[in-house]
């Protein structure tokens, strides 16, 4: 009984490091946007909202719409949201246009990782 007792404790020793090595490694990660990555809304919108799944770091974070021609189309307000650190919010240049947008951002995550990506949607058919 006494060998089962220790397998199992080294077992569960080595389950808890490794599961301490991979929170370790983890990068902040888009989970939820608005509108939706690759989506289509018919309304067009005031602002890009960005989900995250860590807390990021408002001084190095940022966050960009461009039109298909490539023009900044939001306000240049792109922020951290104070009440919730892992959400990002830019405001959009109205009216907004029927087209494809995209969104790039730039983010660094409490633990320090700096993770960057981009996405696009449509406002319209």
């Amino acid at each position: 009984m006494s060998t089962q007792r220790t397998i199992v404790s080294l077992a569960a020793s080595f389950a808890f490091v490794l599961s301490g090595a991979v929170s370790a490694l983890a990068h902040a990660h888009l989970v939820r946007a608005t509108p939706a990555a690759g989506g289509t809304v018919q309304t067009p919108p005031s602002e890009v909202t960005l989900r995250f799944n860590e807390k990021l770091e408002a001084k190095f974070s940022s966050v960009v719409v461009r039109d298909s021609g490539g023009k900044q189309v939001d306000k240049g307000d792109g922020a951290v949201d104070k009440g919730d650190r892992t959400v990002m919010r830019v405001q959009l240049q109205q009216p907004v246009a029927p087209g494809v947008y995209k969104v790039e951002w730039k983010v660094m995550s409490a633990d320090t990782h700096k993770v960057d990506g981009s996405f696009t949607f449509k406002v319209g058919e």
